[in-house]
Formats: C-alpha cells, sequence, structure tokens
C-alpha cells in the first residue's frame, strides 16, 4: 500500500497568521477500508492471518466507520466476520449495515444495556459458546496492532516535512495513541480534537499509554472544546464549515471526525494558537462511509 498524500491547506486565513497546514490524506488509502481503519487493521489482519483464524468479530453501532471496514477487509482478505451490533434492528438497515450485510458480514444486535458488558469475560465466553472461535477486535479496532499501525502515521509524515504539530480526531483514543507513540524522541506536539462530550479521553489515552511498553512522547493533549454537542451531535455551523470547506478543496469531512477535527484548527488559528512559522499536518482519518446515513438522516445537510 502506498504512503498517503500530504495536501496543503492554503488561505488568507493561513497566510495572516504565517501558519502551514498540511493535510495527510487517509481518506485516500483504501475505497472502502479507508483512514485511520487501515492503520488498525493493519497487523491485525496479519496476526488474525498467521495463526490461522477464520472469523473476525468486533462491535460497534448502527453507523459504525469500524463496523463498516471490517466487513469490507474480511471480505477482501478471505475472513468470515461477525459484527456485534449496539441497539435494536431497523429494518431497512442504514447504508452503513447495509454494506457490512452485503460483504457477508452477521449482524448480532444485542440490547445497549448488554452491550455495556462486551468487555466482560461471562460475555466473551457467552459469544464463543455461540458463534466458536474468533479473532476478537475491540470496538473502535483499539489495541496495541492498532496503535503500531497508526505510529507509521508519523513515519510517513517525516519523510516529507517536519511539522511541528500532529493533529488527529479522537473517538475511543487509538489513533491518537498511536501517533503519540510514533512522535517518541521528535519534536514534535501532538494534539487531538475529541469527537465527543467530556474530558475524559486524557485520562483513557494515558492508561493506553501506561499499559504500552512502546515509547512515547510527553508532548501531547486532548482539545474537547469541539465536539458541537458530543458524539454524532452537531450545530448548523459545523455543517457549514464542511460544506464551504469541500467547496473550496473539493475535500469532503465527515461531521462525525474530521469535520469538528479541521473546524478546531482553523479556530485556533484565528485565534493565535500557534506559533508564527509553525508546520501544522492533521490527519484525515477517512469515515467519509458515514456521510451517506447522516444525510439519509438528516435530510442531505451535506452536499
Amino acid at each position: 500500500m502506498q504512503n498517503s498524500p500530504l495536501q496543503e491547506i492554503k488561505n488568507d486565513l493561513f497566510r495572516e497568521w504565517q501558519v502551514r497546514l498540511l493535510l495527510k490524506r487517509d481518506d485516500l488509502i483504501h475505497p472502502s477500508v479507508s483512514g485511520n481503519k487501515w492503520r488498525k487493521l493493519k497487523y491485525n489482519l496479519q496476526v488474525a492471518k498467521a495463526v490461522s483464524h477464520k472469523t473476525l468479530l468486533t462491535f460497534g453501532g448502527a453507523f459504525s466507520n469500524h463496523i463498516h471496514a471490517v466487513a469490507a477487509a474480511g471480505k477482501q482478505y478471505g475472513f468470515q466476520t461477525i459484527g456485534v451490533i449496539r441497539g435494536e434492528p431497523k429494518l431497512p438497515y442504514n447504508p452503513t449495515l447495509a454494506f457490512a450485510e452485503a460483504q457477508g458480514m452477521q449482524l448480532y444486535f444485542i440490547s445497549r444495556t448488554a452491550y455495556r458488558q462486551k468487555d466482560t469475560p461471562a460475555f466473551r465466553e457467552e459469544l464463543r459458546t455461540q458463534f466458536g472461535n474468533f479473532y476478537l477486535l475491540p470496538e473502535g479496532g483499539t489495541n496495541e496492532l492498532a496503535f503500531k499501525g497508526c505510529a507509521e502515521i508519523v513515519t510517513e509524515i517525516v519523510q516529507e516535512v517536519s511539522p511541528n504539530y500532529i493533529f488527529t480526531c479522537c473517538g475511543t483514543g487509538g489513533t491518537v495513541t498511536g501517533i503519540i507513540q510514533g512522535c517518541a524522541n521528535l519534536p514534535i506536539a501532538v494534539r487531538g480534537v475529541a469527537a465527543l462530550k467530556g474530558d475524559f479521553l486524557t485520562t483513557t489515552i494515558a492508561e493506553l499509554l501506561s499499559e504500552s511498553t512502546a515509547p512515547h512522547t510527553k508532548d501531547w493533549s486532548i482539545f474537547n472544546d469541539y465536539h458541537f454537542g458530543g458524539y454524532a451531535k452537531f450545530k448548523p455551523e459545523l455543517i457549514a464549515f464542511i460544506n464551504q470547506f469541500k467547496q473550496q478543496y473539493q475535500i469532503a469531512l465527515d461531521p462525525i471526525y474530521t469535520g469538528k477535527l479541521l473546524f478546531g484548527i482553523f479556530d485556533l488559528v484565528r485565534n493565535g494558537y500557534f506559533e508564527k512559522g509553525s508546520i501544522v499536518v492533521a490527519v484525515h482519518t477517512g469515515g467519509l462511509q458515514g456521510i451517506e446515513g447522516f444525510n439519509e438522516r438528516y435530510g442531505g445537510l451535506l452536499v
């Protein structure tokens, strides 16, 4: 797989503040397994294949990028796939679940109450009793092998440019944790923009780092001010920004993650956060498959 390209985002705001913004176009990695999902799955799929697993099982919500990606990757690389879906089934399926089923994924719906038990040994044992042996991918794909894949984002970036900052959006914290590890011993500040409401991600990421044996940079932090109400929540100014960004740069952003990421960076530039002469790289983590379902649900807000 070739490295994803870096694309500079130029406008008067960045010229005024003497800041360069480059977008790491991980959305172009793969048509169905794009962005951070490809990074997180890369080494997990290698290990699953090496130990002769034939089935992948994972978890997610009805609009999950991760479910979409695992279904596509499973079909491409010869795995059976099982998606444990939070909530009751609603027919017809939304575009994400319809795609997953079309790729051959077996969808298994459980209540939200049961879903909260998904990480317990008893629940895992129930799944193995029901489905037999499988390779377990955690929700969002976040594990040590995922960190290894995401750390390679940094390796690719520094082959082309020497940034002062690398920014990424954050859900489970797996992608930013890998980038933090990738920046060990490098003079690069890592910043995450949380898609979820609350300040728990800093603690979550600190725990992930402490549980890992890999070295990491100490210069990292999370912005919690650009969630627009929380996960899958949005406001008119976010939608307007995403549509204007696409019109100006011909680059699509999703309203769950990357739209909030870029909105946050533009706002930080506007408020003088970056030193003059700073080079900022933002990672486009994909997630564009969710736009169709979003527009179906909310009446075509995104152009």
